[in-house]
């Protein structure tokens, strides 16, 4: 009997931890902007770490979303899986236009230069410090996506020190400042929107930034909230939901696990964000 009780326990925790780490959620953002004629809709997904969700698909399939975009890890420092996401991201592409930023493991990958070939060949649209603009459904939305390069180990010893020099983006951001219409920030680290003293990114002109990284803290504890994310320590503030209003800052809890294989009350999440006329 003391067996069977065992087995039946590690069962349970096996369902348990596979819920927890595999049941997608929702998150949907509605936001009315005078720069919008024709409602669209945008999804952002964050943080795959080369796992090739198909349920991912399933979900995208019932959305159709306008554009898709990715904020970074979509594959890991180990270069796991690098032909199943290949593979993927053109199933990606056959649903709607993906716009793609790098994340820290991404910059880790010594095969980097040809890795974004080979995303570019399969459909995505690469911006690396780049900004672009396009036209969907009769509105204009401009797109700057940026490689913080913040992807060294050293990196996080010197955030938390605080000794960490930041990146003055701001060439960037008046590149998209001379752009048209409705305009995202795809950045990959959320803390880079207000949490940065002199180079943050809330002090720019722009609508929405997008970011993923912090993996919604990894666990989501009752009473604390998320518990951990690189970058940000304990108890960060930047993990999940949206900040401020223009510019907004909406942060993906992500969708596949890095060093650290399991989520707690954090399921996977896609963010899905539609632009409606102000009313």
């Amino acid at each position: 009997m003391i067996y069977f009780i065992i087995i039946l326990f590690i069962i349970i925790i096996f369902a348990f931890c596979y819920y927890q780490n595999n049941k997608i959620d929702l998150t949907k953002y509605c936001i009315q902007s005078e720069k919008i004629k024709n409602e669209i809709t945008f999804v952002h997904l964050s943080d795959l770490h080369s796992k090739p969700f198909k349920n991912v698909l399933s979900k995208l399939n019932n959305i159709k979303p306008d554009a898709i975009m990715i904020t970074g890890d979509y594959i890991n420092d180990k270069c796991k899986n690098k032909d199943k996401m290949i593979e993927f991201g053109k199933k990606l592409v056959q649903i709607a236009p993906v716009f793609y930023i790098t994340g820290n493991h991404e910059r880790r990958l010594e095969n980097f230069d040809s890795l974004m070939e080979e995303l570019r060949k399969a459909g995505f649209i690469v911006l690396l410090n780049q900004s672009t603009s396009t036209e969907i459904k009769g509105n204009i939305i401009s797109i700057l996506g940026l490689d913080e390069r913040q992807a060294d180990f050293d990196d996080y010893k010197a955030r938390k020190n605080g000794t960490f020099v930041y990146n003055d983006m701001t060439p960037y951001f008046k590149e998209l400042n001379n752009l048209d219409g409705f305009k995202f920030v795809l950045s990959h680290f959320p803390e880079n929107f207000e949490g940065v003293k002199e180079n943050n990114y809330s002090q720019y002109d722009f609508d929405i930034q997008l970011s993923g990284h912090a993996h919604g803290g990894q666990f989501i504890l009752p009473f604390i909230g998320p518990v951990f994310s690189p970058g940000q320590g304990f108890r960060p503030k930047y993990a999940r939901g949206s900040f401020g209003n223009r510019p907004k800052l909406i942060v993906s809890r992500g969708l596949g696990n890095a060093e650290f294989p399991l989520r707690l009350f954090n399921h996977p999440e896609i963010n899905v964000i539609t632009l409606t006329k102000a009313q």
